[in-house]
C-alpha cells in the first residue's frame, strides 16, 4: 500500500492535484474493492454450500437449485463490479480534483 501512496505523491505533484486528496482517493479505491469483496465472498461460498446440501437431500431438484444458485450468484457478483467500478472512478477519473 505504501508504494501506491507514494506514487499518488508522485502523480499529484506532477498534475497539480493536492496529494492528500490523491492519497486518500487511493486508500478509498483499497478500501472499496476489499469491502466489495469480502461480503460477496462469503455469501457465495454459503449459497454454494447450502446448494450442494439441497442437491445431495433431493437430486431429483438439481436442474432447479443449480439454476437458482447461478442466478443468485450472479447477482452477488454484480457487488463486486460496483465496488470495482467505484475504485477505478476513484482512481482514474478523480472527482474530487
Amino acid at each position: 500500500m505504501a508504494p501506491l501512496i507514494s506514487a499518488s505523491y508522485v502523480l499529484a505533484a506532477a498534475t497539480g492535484i493536492d496529494p492528500l486528496v490523491s492519497a486518500a482517493s487511493v486508500l478509498a479505491a483499497a478500501l472499496a474493492i476489499g469491502l466489495a469483496a469480502i461480503g460477496p465472498g462469503i455469501g457465495q461460498g454459503n449459497a454454494a454450500g447450502q446448494a450442494v446440501e439441497g442437491i445431495a437431500r433431493q437430486p431429483e431438484a438439481e436442474g432447479k437449485i443449480r439454476g437458482t444458485l447461478l442466478l443468485t450468484l450472479a447477482f452477488m457478483e454484480s457487488l463486486t463490479i460496483y465496488g470495482l467500478v467505484i475504485a477505478l472512478v476513484l482512481l482514474f477519473a478523480n472527482p474530487f480534483a
